[in-house]
């Protein structure tokens, strides 16, 4: 199962559709909408759209991440081609014809979108440079400050700053956020007049100073972070690299959270990197893009189900599946299937990719690999029938309609027969099996919106939680309906793993 992606954000639902709608209606001075890869390292003919301030790029060690990063950066004057996209002579010919496009709300464009090129033709960069502010912070920021060669300047018995300062309130409230401790006592030390040279420093609660080189990487990192942004002009582009580096995943969330703020309050544009499901936990789906080898993918993708996708987990089999109620249907499904064809569930991972767009493009993905030794397959919801081909083993769940419907339609056909099963799972007992008939009935009659069923139904019975009613129904349908479940899997019968079968060992 996809695991981490059930986290729960302080950033309110309203908040974010009202950041998406600011986006669609294209209500910026500047902004980057879409870029296109031309040709781009593994990227050949791949697109990105930016439908969410803050955009999160996820993907496997290698998988392309810092390229779309780059390459995002690369239309702008701030920076420069090099940062990310240095040639060494002979040994990276295969730049020849790099091209990536833009599409670009520019200042006084009067909301018409501008389209520029970035191309590497003979020996330099072709590019148009936009004004635009950025601010990048790379890996090296978690690098421990005794091995910056840009704070030697501060070591010494006797170093004292040039001057002082302390940090403005916005960033001090912002840090105190996101690392869950006071920020007060944090100052900002110049190493001389020509302020370029920086160093933070701080005092404990009994008064005892401590520089930058005593902090945590992560709190070090957090704080030139803030104090940039908040410093930085309204609509500048913020570039991170691996967010999570040095942070607990509390605080990853966190630092996410407060972009997500600054998107709002500043009309900032953030895009960053990440290996962390905590980074994705507050952004909606169409904020998260996965990077594979030359394949970009948008919707909420668990990390796991990446590091499934490239072979880097022991597994036996993959499923990958629309979301998360097709997790828990393809579970139900899977142990019925296990119990009665020998299959080994050992190993088996089973992932919501964000659509069957995803689900069949994945499955396609990773059969396609030889680099990996196990198979996988898509199982798409009952409305897609017309996606399936079982040869390349992407199925669909029975029914033609979304599959909580199917599953209430299915136990309501044989409500008199397992009425009192169901009483009994609900923590109710057996003689209450009439009134879950009727509440049941009840509901199926009255609902228009499938995915809230179970949670209504469990409102009526006492308050029993949707996830309860959920897995209710599923382990139901999966026992009453054997022919529903083997037809799901008959077409990856002889590629699944039998009992006597052992996880492949991990690829990474």
């Amino acid at each position: 199962m996809a695991l981490g992606m059930q986290d729960h954000s302080e950033i309110r639902d309203s908040e974010l559709k009202e950041l998406s709608n600011r986006v669609s209606k294209r209500s910026y001075g500047s902004y980057m909408l879409a870029m296109h890869l031309n040709k781009l390292r593994a990227y050949s003919g791949a697109s990105i759209r930016f439908d969410f301030p803050v955009t999160a790029l996820v993907g496997p060690n290698g998988g392309g991440k810092t390229t779309v990063l780059g390459a995002a950066a690369l239309i702008f004057e701030a920076i420069p081609p090099r940062r990310f996209f240095a040639k060494s002579g002979k040994y990276d010919a295969s730049m020849l014809n790099w091209k990536v496009e833009y599409e670009l709300l520019e200042r006084d464009s009067k909301n018409t979108v501008a389209t520029r090129t970035a191309s590497y033709r003979k020996s330099k960069w072709n590019r148009t440079g936009i004004k635009r502010p950025v601010l990048l912070f790379g890996v090296t920021r978690t690098i421990p400050a005794s091995e910056r060669t840009d704070l030697h300047s501060f070591i010494g018995g006797s170093f004292e700053g040039y001057s002082e300062q302390v940090l403005s309130e916005g960033t001090r409230e912002a840090v105190q956020r996101i690392l869950g401790k006071e920020a007060q006592r944090y100052l900002l030390v110049d190493a001389s007049k020509m302020s370029d040279k920086k160093l933070y420093a701080a005092t404990t609660p009994s008064g005892d100073a401590y520089s930058e080189f005593h902090f945590g990487a992560g709190e070090a990192s957090v704080i030139r972070i803030v104090a940039d942004i908040e410093k930085s002009p309204d609509e500048s582009l913020i570039l991170i690299e691996e967010i999570e580096n040095g942070l607990h995943p509390v605080a990853t969330k966190r630092l996410v959270e407060y972009l997500i703020g600054v998107a709002r309050r500043k009309s900032c544009q953030v895009i960053f990197s990440t290996h962390s499901n905590d980074a994705l936990a507050p952004l909606p789906d169409e904020a998260v893009w996965s990077c594979n080898n030359g394949t970009l993918a948008q919707g909420k993708l668990d990390v796991g189900a990446l590091r499934t996708l490239t072979g880097q987990v022991q597994a036996s089999f993959a499923i990958f599946v629309e979301d998360r109620f097709a997790e828990e249907m393809a579970l139900a499904a899977l142990r019925r299937y296990h119990r009665t064809m020998g299959v080994d569930l050992l190993g088996v991972a089973i992932h919501a990719v964000g659509g069957h767009g995803n689900a069949a493009k994945f499955a396609r993905a990773h059969n396609d690999n030889p680099a990996i030794s196990f198979r996988a397959m898509a199982i798409l919801d009952g409305d897609m029938k017309d996606k399936v081909d079982q040869d390349k083993m992407i199925v669909a769940f029975p029914g033609d309609s979304d599959p909580e419907l199917h599953v209430a339609i299915s136990i309501a056909s044989i409500l008199d027969r397992v009425a009192a099963k169901i009483a009994v799972s609900f923590g109710l007992p057996v003689s209450e099996q009439t009134r879950v008939s009727e509440v049941i009935r009840s509901r199926m009659r009255t609902n228009h919106d499938p995915h809230v069923l179970f949670e209504q139904i469990g409102e009526d019975l006492d308050f029993t939680a949707g996830i309860t009613v959920e897995r209710t129904f599923l382990g139901l349908w999966a026992e009453e309906f054997p022919e529903e479940v083997e037809a799901i899997f008959a077409p990856v019968k002889a590629v699944m793993p039998r009992r006597s079968s052992k996880p492949q060992a991990s690829l990474a």
